[in-house]
């Protein structure tokens, strides 16, 4: 039986907010996909979780191309991102029993990008899904 692979899920912008981001999330139009887009429960302020509508292949093209979108803003919703208080481009992977050790690299100018929109680079790391015969 051949064991699960760990393997890269996708990225998703996280951001933090005092003011309600919808403004910026009507600028990014179809080009994103909402997860979830609210106040924050119990405090001050709201969040947005978005995703491409394309799901990239890799973490750095992903990245990239949600940071030329976020340098394309204009207007209320650039004051909305550039005055957000988390701005995290949040890189999700499934952690399974195979391979002993998995690595997945940023490249330079990925980090780049995230540096000249003011972001973050996040790892989520998802711990395997245990059936039922463990």
């Amino acid at each position: 039986m051949r064991k699960a692979q760990t393997r890269y899920l996708n990225v998703d912008l996280d951001i933090y907010s005092r003011y309600d981001p919808q403004p910026l999330l009507d600028a990014l139009g179809r080009k994103v996909i909402v997860l979830h887009a609210g106040r924050v429960e119990g405090k001050r302020g709201y969040e947005a979780h978005i995703e491409l509508s394309g799901n990239a292949k890799d973490a750095d093209k992903t990245i990239r191309t949600l940071c030329v979108l976020i340098k394309s803003l204009r207007g209320a919703a650039r004051g909305l991102w550039d005055g957000a208080t988390v701005r995290d481009f949040n890189i999700g992977a499934q952690a399974e029993e195979q391979p002993d050790c998995f690595e997945m690299g940023i490249e330079a100018d990925t980090v780049k990008a995230v540096s000249e929109v003011n972001g973050r680079v996040v790892f989520s790391i998802y711990s395997p899904v245990k059936t039922s015969t463990e």
